[in-house]
């Protein structure tokens, strides 16, 4: 397999984007001493990232071993001029040099990405919003490890992590050295080494809710304002915009996800699923939602003499109810 001239590594979370790097790094150096042959640029403060210094890095060819890697990390700190600087080297490499552009800092310039895609390769690090794409990612991450997990073992790591998703690779390394290489592990071999709870995205609370998952749903606000979580207050408001798209749509007369979408100024994907919701529970019932949720953003604020905690709670368990009973077909 030829090794690409040019690679960048991007995505949303920074962590993660550190984690592929350092597994991209470690395929490209192989058996090698990374003493003499990486180079790091970058990531060190603002003084550290000089193009004059890249471009020296990039046209020095490798001496006593067959490659050099050269990694610029912060690569978005790098200027629409630098870019025009690198684009010729990156298109005429070096033989032996592999250029490695770590996203971060900012935005990548895009004559950069073009041209890294057009002779190299873009890895992206970004994981999906949904619970499957977190589910893929673990199982896959399983796979590349040295342990393996029965199927609950993933789903149980899936559910702890939540979003927190670079956590993985080092359970999976704690796993190794406490139970060996190649060993397989089960959910309940796994439950020690889990440690705490990660955090969830807020949509996970309103699809629970539009299933009619009451029990979900409460788990998933536990989640959601546990310890460095979000505060009462704004899972109200999460659950308030959430509630008046639904009142935009009911009568709207938007038919597919693409017309919801353009009134609500949101993704396709979204929008189809509010749209789901808005005909699932009818006028009245959004309506009455409203009110609910209208009401516990007074007593969150200090209306009531109920935790804010069993404010949420109420709240959240009656709109569940109230979408497993229009499933139902109940008035």
């Amino acid at each position: 397999m030829t090794t690409p001239s040019s690679i960048l590594v991007k995505g949303r979370d920074d962590a993660l984007v550190a984690q592929a790097t350092s597994h991209l790094l470690e395929a490209l150096v192989g058996t090698l001493d990374p003493a003499t042959c990486v180079e790091e640029l970058g990531g060190g403060g603002i003084d550290d990232l000089d193009l004059a210094r890249i471009v020296d890095a990039l046209t020095t060819p490798p001496f006593l071993v067959d490659r050099r890697v050269v990694v610029v990390r912060d690569a978005g700190r790098l200027t629409a001029a630098d870019a025009d600087r690198l684009v010729p080297i990156l298109t005429e490499p070096v033989p032996g040099v592999t250029a490695v552009f770590v996203a971060g800092g900012g935005t990548v310039p895009a004559p950069l990405q073009r041209a890294i895609g057009a002779v190299g390769e873009v890895v992206d690090a970004s994981v999906g919003t949904s619970v499957r794409d977190r589910k893929a990612f673990v199982a896959a991450h399983v796979k590349q490890s040295s342990v393996r997990l029965d199927a609950a073992g993933v789903e149980r790591l899936t559910a702890q992590v939540g979003e927190d998703l670079s956590r993985i690779d080092g359970v999976l390394a704690t796993l190794a050295a406490a139970y060996g290489e190649g060993a397989t592990v089960t959910a309940d071999e796994l439950e020690p080494f889990l440690g705490a709870t990660g955090t969830v995205p807020e949509w996970d609370l309103t699809d629970a809710i539009a299933a009619g998952d009451a029990a979900g749903a409460l788990d998933v606000l536990g989640r959601l304002v546990g310890p460095g979580g979000r505060a009462a207050p704004a899972v109200v408001f999460t659950l308030q915009r959430h509630y008046l798209r639904l009142l935009r749509l009911d009568g709207s007369g938007a038919r597919t996800k693409d017309d919801a979408a353009a009134m609500l100024s949101i993704g396709p994907y979204p929008a189809g699923k509010l749209l789901a919701s808005c005909g699932a529970l009818g006028a009245g019932r959004i309506r009455q939602a409203v009110e609910w949720i209208a009401h516990a953003d007074a007593d969150v604020k200090g209306q009531s003499a109920l935790e804010t905690g069993t404010v949420l709670e109420i709240l959240v368990a009656r709109l569940a109810r109230q979408h497993r009973a229009a499933g139902r077909g109940a008035r």
